[in-house]
Protein backbone atom coordinates (compact mmCIF):
# COMPACT_ATOMS: atom_id res chain seq x y z
CA UNK A 1 0.00 0.00 0.00
CA UNK A 2 1.10 3.80 -0.55
CA UNK A 3 3.77 4.95 2.37
CA UNK A 4 3.98 8.41 3.45
CA UNK A 5 5.80 10.79 1.20
CA UNK A 6 6.00 14.16 0.73
CA UNK A 7 3.63 16.65 -0.26
CA UNK A 8 3.32 20.66 -0.04
CA UNK A 9 -0.04 22.27 0.52
CA UNK A 10 -2.42 23.80 -2.18
CA UNK A 11 -1.81 27.14 -3.52
CA UNK A 12 -5.18 27.69 -4.34
CA UNK A 13 -8.68 25.92 -3.17
CA UNK A 14 -9.26 22.07 -4.39
CA UNK A 15 -11.82 22.18 -7.01
CA UNK A 16 -14.47 19.99 -4.55
CA UNK A 17 -14.56 22.92 -2.62
CA UNK A 18 -16.45 24.64 -4.86
CA UNK A 19 -18.54 21.77 -6.47
CA UNK A 20 -21.36 24.51 -7.88
CA UNK A 21 -18.83 25.62 -10.02
CA UNK A 22 -17.24 22.05 -11.45
CA UNK A 23 -20.87 20.39 -11.29
CA UNK A 24 -20.34 18.93 -14.86
CA UNK A 25 -17.61 17.02 -13.28
CA UNK A 26 -19.65 15.92 -10.17
CA UNK A 27 -20.73 12.31 -9.01
CA UNK A 28 -23.15 12.02 -6.87
CA UNK A 29 -24.68 8.43 -7.26
CA UNK A 30 -22.77 5.86 -4.81
CA UNK A 31 -22.51 3.09 -7.02
CA UNK A 32 -20.58 5.50 -9.42
CA UNK A 33 -18.41 7.38 -6.86
CA UNK A 34 -17.71 3.66 -5.31
CA UNK A 35 -16.52 2.36 -8.93
CA UNK A 36 -14.42 4.95 -9.00
CA UNK A 37 -12.69 4.21 -5.59
CA UNK A 38 -12.38 0.60 -6.25
CA UNK A 39 -10.52 1.87 -9.51
CA UNK A 40 -8.16 3.90 -6.71
CA UNK A 41 -7.32 1.08 -5.22
CA UNK A 42 -6.93 -1.62 -7.89
CA UNK A 43 -4.39 1.04 -9.26
CA UNK A 44 -2.96 1.56 -5.96
CA UNK A 45 -3.37 5.25 -6.25
CA UNK A 46 -1.25 7.70 -3.87
CA UNK A 47 -4.29 9.80 -2.40
CA UNK A 48 -2.72 12.63 -0.14
CA UNK A 49 -5.77 13.47 2.24
CA UNK A 50 -5.67 17.02 3.30
CA UNK A 51 -6.78 18.51 6.87
CA UNK A 52 -6.95 21.56 8.53
CA UNK A 53 -6.13 24.99 7.92
CA UNK A 54 -2.11 24.95 8.10
CA UNK A 55 -1.83 22.24 5.09
CA UNK A 56 -1.05 19.73 7.26
CA UNK A 57 -1.95 16.30 5.32
CA UNK A 58 -2.00 12.82 5.33
CA UNK A 59 -0.43 10.10 2.50
CA UNK A 60 -3.24 7.54 1.93
CA UNK A 61 -4.56 4.86 -0.03
CA UNK A 62 -8.00 3.35 -1.32
CA UNK A 63 -7.83 -0.59 0.44
CA UNK A 64 -11.43 -1.61 0.18
CA UNK A 65 -14.96 -0.07 -0.61
CA UNK A 66 -17.89 -2.38 1.00
CA UNK A 67 -20.25 -4.40 -0.94
CA UNK A 68 -22.86 -2.26 0.46
CA UNK A 69 -21.41 0.74 -1.31
CA UNK A 70 -21.63 2.42 2.48
CA UNK A 71 -17.96 2.18 3.77
CA UNK A 72 -14.66 3.30 2.29
CA UNK A 73 -11.47 1.39 4.09
CA UNK A 74 -7.92 3.28 3.78
CA UNK A 75 -4.39 2.84 4.29
CA UNK A 76 -3.62 3.85 7.81
CA UNK A 77 -0.24 4.71 7.08
CA UNK A 78 3.16 5.02 9.65
CA UNK A 79 2.97 9.06 10.45
CA UNK A 80 1.37 8.82 13.77
CA UNK A 81 1.17 12.71 14.26
CA UNK A 82 -0.91 12.62 10.68
CA UNK A 83 -3.02 10.31 11.55
CA UNK A 84 -3.61 11.87 14.82
CA UNK A 85 -4.32 15.29 13.32
CA UNK A 86 -6.49 13.99 10.60
CA UNK A 87 -8.68 11.84 13.32
CA UNK A 88 -8.94 15.02 14.55
CA UNK A 89 -9.57 17.39 12.46
CA UNK A 90 -13.06 14.93 11.15
CA UNK A 91 -12.83 15.62 7.73
CA UNK A 92 -10.48 15.77 5.01
CA UNK A 93 -10.09 16.76 1.43
CA UNK A 94 -8.67 13.89 -0.27
CA UNK A 95 -6.78 14.78 -4.14
CA UNK A 96 -5.23 11.88 -6.71
CA UNK A 97 -5.15 11.42 -10.22
CA UNK A 98 -6.29 8.14 -11.77
CA UNK A 99 -5.29 7.84 -16.00
CA UNK A 100 -4.13 11.74 -16.04
CA UNK A 101 -7.72 12.43 -14.60
CA UNK A 102 -8.04 14.54 -11.94
CA UNK A 103 -9.83 12.95 -8.52
CA UNK A 104 -11.27 14.39 -5.32
CA UNK A 105 -13.83 13.78 -2.67
CA UNK A 106 -14.49 14.90 1.09
CA UNK A 107 -14.24 12.18 3.50
CA UNK A 108 -15.87 12.72 7.33
CA UNK A 109 -15.71 10.82 10.66
CA UNK A 110 -12.46 9.03 9.83
CA UNK A 111 -12.17 6.58 12.59
CA UNK A 112 -9.36 3.66 13.13
CA UNK A 113 -10.40 0.46 12.33
CA UNK A 114 -8.74 -3.34 11.60
CA UNK A 115 -8.86 -4.78 8.16
CA UNK A 116 -8.24 -8.69 7.55
CA UNK A 117 -5.81 -8.15 10.44
CA UNK A 118 -4.20 -4.71 9.97
CA UNK A 119 -4.47 -1.45 11.13
CA UNK A 120 -6.75 0.89 9.07
CA UNK A 121 -8.91 3.46 8.80
CA UNK A 122 -12.82 3.66 7.89
CA UNK A 123 -14.98 6.37 6.54
CA UNK A 124 -18.51 6.66 4.96
CA UNK A 125 -19.00 6.87 1.26
CA UNK A 126 -18.33 10.27 -0.05
CA UNK A 127 -21.36 11.76 -0.98
CA UNK A 128 -19.31 13.22 -3.82
CA UNK A 129 -16.70 12.88 -6.19
CA UNK A 130 -14.65 15.08 -8.49
CA UNK A 131 -13.43 13.82 -12.13
CA UNK A 132 -11.98 16.76 -13.41
CA UNK A 133 -11.44 16.36 -16.94
CA UNK A 134 -11.12 19.72 -18.69
CA UNK A 135 -7.75 19.45 -19.77
CA UNK A 136 -7.24 15.62 -20.13
CA UNK A 137 -10.41 13.71 -21.35
CA UNK A 138 -10.95 10.07 -21.36
CA UNK A 139 -11.71 8.93 -24.73
CA UNK A 140 -14.16 5.83 -24.81
CA UNK A 141 -14.02 4.08 -27.76
CA UNK A 142 -17.47 3.44 -28.66
CA UNK A 143 -18.76 -0.33 -28.11
CA UNK A 144 -19.60 -2.42 -31.11
CA UNK A 145 -22.91 -3.76 -29.61
CA UNK A 146 -23.99 -0.16 -29.11
CA UNK A 147 -25.27 2.12 -31.69
CA UNK A 148 -24.12 5.72 -30.68
CA UNK A 149 -25.16 8.04 -33.48
CA UNK A 150 -25.37 12.06 -33.77
CA UNK A 151 -27.72 14.02 -36.30
CA UNK A 152 -25.94 17.27 -37.40
CA UNK A 153 -28.47 19.50 -38.77
CA UNK A 154 -27.52 22.11 -41.59
CA UNK A 155 -28.70 25.80 -42.23
CA UNK A 156 -30.72 24.40 -45.25
CA UNK A 157 -32.79 22.08 -43.48
CA UNK A 158 -30.65 19.32 -44.20
CA UNK A 159 -29.12 16.61 -41.36
CA UNK A 160 -25.88 15.02 -41.18
CA UNK A 161 -26.62 11.18 -39.73
CA UNK A 162 -23.23 10.46 -38.45
CA UNK A 163 -21.62 7.70 -36.81
CA UNK A 164 -19.66 7.85 -33.18
CA UNK A 165 -16.33 6.51 -32.79
CA UNK A 166 -16.12 7.47 -29.24
CA UNK A 167 -16.86 10.12 -26.79
CA UNK A 168 -15.71 11.88 -23.62
CA UNK A 169 -16.52 14.68 -21.35
CA UNK A 170 -15.02 16.83 -23.91
CA UNK A 171 -15.98 16.07 -27.40
CA UNK A 172 -16.63 13.21 -29.73
CA UNK A 173 -15.13 11.59 -33.27
CA UNK A 174 -17.54 11.17 -35.99
CA UNK A 175 -17.94 9.26 -39.37
CA UNK A 176 -19.84 10.92 -41.90
CA UNK A 177 -20.97 10.09 -45.34
CA UNK A 178 -18.28 11.79 -47.94
CA UNK A 179 -20.86 14.57 -48.91
CA UNK A 180 -20.68 16.14 -46.00
CA UNK A 181 -18.68 19.23 -47.02
CA UNK A 182 -20.54 21.25 -44.46
CA UNK A 183 -18.06 19.75 -41.43
CA UNK A 184 -15.47 22.79 -41.94
CA UNK A 185 -13.02 23.20 -39.36
CA UNK A 186 -14.41 26.02 -36.64
CA UNK A 187 -17.97 25.45 -37.60
CA UNK A 188 -20.05 25.55 -34.65
CA UNK A 189 -23.44 23.35 -34.87
CA UNK A 190 -26.34 23.91 -32.77
CA UNK A 191 -28.75 22.04 -31.97
CA UNK A 192 -26.99 18.79 -32.64
CA UNK A 193 -29.23 15.32 -31.20
CA UNK A 194 -26.39 13.08 -29.73
CA UNK A 195 -28.02 9.39 -28.68
CA UNK A 196 -26.83 6.93 -26.19
CA UNK A 197 -28.32 3.69 -25.28
CA UNK A 198 -30.61 3.74 -22.25
CA UNK A 199 -30.97 7.94 -22.05
CA UNK A 200 -33.27 10.35 -23.66
CA UNK A 201 -31.90 12.46 -26.95
CA UNK A 202 -29.14 14.79 -25.63
CA UNK A 203 -29.35 18.16 -27.56
CA UNK A 204 -25.83 19.69 -27.70
CA UNK A 205 -23.41 22.37 -29.70
CA UNK A 206 -20.92 20.61 -31.49
CA UNK A 207 -17.28 22.53 -33.09
CA UNK A 208 -15.58 21.75 -35.82
CA UNK A 209 -11.68 20.72 -34.97
CA UNK A 210 -10.57 18.66 -37.42
CA UNK A 211 -11.53 16.56 -40.77
CA UNK A 212 -10.27 14.11 -42.43
CA UNK A 213 -10.59 11.78 -45.32
CA UNK A 214 -10.46 8.16 -44.93
CA UNK A 215 -11.18 5.24 -46.97
CA UNK A 216 -13.34 1.81 -44.63
CA UNK A 217 -12.33 -1.52 -45.67
CA UNK A 218 -14.49 -1.72 -48.50
CA UNK A 219 -13.49 0.93 -50.29
CA UNK A 220 -15.53 3.42 -49.87
CA UNK A 221 -14.87 6.78 -48.35
CA UNK A 222 -15.98 8.63 -45.87
CA UNK A 223 -14.99 11.66 -43.55
CA UNK A 224 -14.09 11.62 -39.80
CA UNK A 225 -13.90 14.92 -37.80
CA UNK A 226 -13.25 15.46 -34.69
CA UNK A 227 -15.69 17.83 -32.67
CA UNK A 228 -15.61 19.25 -29.48
CA UNK A 229 -19.06 19.61 -27.30
CA UNK A 230 -19.53 23.63 -26.64
CA UNK A 231 -21.48 25.22 -23.92
CA UNK A 232 -22.39 21.96 -22.52
CA UNK A 233 -24.67 22.04 -19.49
CA UNK A 234 -24.20 20.28 -16.66
CA UNK A 235 -26.74 17.81 -17.18
CA UNK A 236 -26.23 16.84 -20.34
CA UNK A 237 -22.34 16.51 -19.17
CA UNK A 238 -23.34 13.68 -16.31
CA UNK A 239 -25.40 12.00 -18.46
CA UNK A 240 -22.15 11.72 -20.70
CA UNK A 241 -20.08 10.75 -17.89
CA UNK A 242 -22.49 7.92 -16.44
CA UNK A 243 -22.77 6.31 -19.72
CA UNK A 244 -18.96 6.30 -19.86
CA UNK A 245 -18.59 5.06 -16.54
CA UNK A 246 -21.39 2.30 -17.56
CA UNK A 247 -19.46 1.19 -20.17
CA UNK A 248 -15.82 1.02 -18.48
CA UNK A 249 -17.90 -1.05 -15.44
CA UNK A 250 -18.91 -3.69 -17.98
CA UNK A 251 -16.05 -3.75 -20.03
CA UNK A 252 -13.84 -4.29 -17.01
CA UNK A 253 -16.74 -7.25 -15.80
CA UNK A 254 -16.54 -8.84 -19.19
CA UNK A 255 -12.16 -8.85 -18.50
CA UNK A 256 -12.20 -10.24 -15.53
Amino acid sequence: MPTPGSASAPDTRLEIQQPDAHAQYILRDAREIAYVLRQLGARRAIVTAWYGHAGDFLTTGVIDVATDNRNLILDLGRDEAAIAGALAAGRLLCATQLDKVKIQFPLERLERCTHEGFPALRTPLPDILLRLQRREYYRLSAPSLDSLACQIPLRDGRKIHARILDISGGGLAIVAPPGGEDLQVGTIFENCRLELPDSPPLTVSLQVRNVFRMSTRGGSEVLRAGCQLVHLRAAEANLIQRYILKTERERNHYRA
